[in-house]
């Protein structure tokens, strides 16, 4: 699935954390990696690196290390795209400071402007911990099933406790159109029917698939798009939440009449995965 892995590092306290995240995923997925860095190479900084990569089962010397000099967030997707990244890792706070809101973090930015798939990794850890309870987002969407299907991947993979599969329906619209119309038992009835088709068509995408002994429960739920799969996953304590990526890059209309994604990236609520189709090389566009 992932064949090329790439990390964005900065030299943080995290550092060290995101080269053990890194190291879990390239042996997990039997990766080659790509480890990038924004900024002009220094002789501190590149033994700081290499000493670190040792430390942890790299090679320092057959790595590939990548040093370019720009603004942050095109210019690690540019390397991306010119080294064929499968999947970027990199890290982010929780929440986002107000005044970061505005002008946004780099991983935020690469999950609004990038057209890589993303995991983003909340509190990287020197001994990192495997996903064991993971949230899909099975929405109904043309792109439903391979998110899904990469989703029950990765759980076979690491091991999974549980996995559930959410898809956050418009009821409101339902109860709006038959107000006034019918009873409450028709309208219940009406409700449960919705429901039933909706997690006929995940188990349908499911009987596609090998999902091992994966633990798995389907849930529908109603209300904000992006609300309700955060508010489940922080419930949960999920380790994982697993997204497609946006079908437009986001700008700030979205924030104003806020997209979904948008209530996940203003609190995330676990470590997150957005998965991209096959990216189509292009240049940076703000």
């Amino acid at each position: 699935m992932f064949e090329k892995i790439a990390v964005a590092l900065a030299f943080s306290p995290r550092l060290e954390a995101l080269i053990c995240e890194t190291q879990r995923m390239a042996r997990l997925f039997e990766a080659a990696v790509v480890f990038i860095h924004v900024g002009a190479p220094n002789l501190e900084e590149e033994t700081i690196l290499r000493n670190k990569l040792q430390a942890h089962g790299f090679n320092p010397d057959t790595c590939k290390i990548i040093w370019e000099e720009g603004e942050p967030t095109p210019k690690i997707i540019e390397v991306c795209n010119r080294e064929n990244i499968d999947l970027l890792i990199t890290g982010a706070l929780k929440k986002e400071p107000f005044f970061r809101q505005h002008f946004g973090s780099v991983a935020r930015k690469m999950i609004r402007k990038g057209n890589i798939s993303l995991l983003v990794l909340l509190e990287p850890q020197l001994e990192p911990r495997p996903f064991r309870e993971i949230v899909i987002n099975g929405t109904d969407h043309e792109r439903t099933p391979e998110i899904i299907a990469k989703g029950i991947e990765i759980a076979k993979i690491y091991q999974a406790h549980r996995v559930h599969i959410l898809n956050e329906v418009q009821l409101l619209g339902l109860r709006m159109s038959m107000a006034g119309e019918g009873t409450h038992a028709e309208a219940e009835k009406t409700r449960r029917s919705l429901v039933h088709d909706e997690v006929a068509k995940i188990e349908h995408i499911l009987k596609t698939l090998d999902a091992g002994d994966l633990k798995i429960n389907i849930k529908i739920v109603s209300g904000k798009p992006g609300h309700e799969i955060a508010r489940f996953s922080e419930i949960h304590k999920a380790d994982l939440l697993i997204l497609r990526s946006p079908d437009h890059k986001l700008n700030i209309l979205d924030r104003l009449f806020p997209h979904d994604l948008e209530y996940i990236l203003e609190d995330l609520p676990a470590n997150l995965l957005i998965i991209h189709p096959k990216r189509k090389v292009h240049l940076w566009r703000p």
